[in-house]
């Protein structure tokens, strides 16, 4: 793991990134003091969208009664 002042990080913020792309750390101090790491990502999995087995039925589509409508639309 490599550490670099702040000003080093500034200059070479692509290499740095290119280096952080092969696997390496960086760490970036404020003077003394290690304030930031730069760490590779870990690859993401593609996730399906939703977790419950649910199906919408039909009726979630027709309009809805006036008076809720009203309600809805701050007019009741």
């Amino acid at each position: 793991m490599d550490t670099v002042k702040v000003q080093y990080a500034k200059t070479h913020l692509s290499a740095l990134l290119t280096a952080v792309e092969h696997g390496e750390e960086i760490v970036i101090s404020r003077g003394d003091r290690p304030v930031a790491r730069l760490v590779p990502l870990k690859e993401t999995e593609e996730r399906e969208l939703g977790f419950v087995a649910y199906e919408v039925p039909d009726s979630f589509f027709e309009p809805l009664p006036e008076e809720e409508l009203a309600a809805w639309e701050g007019s009741a």
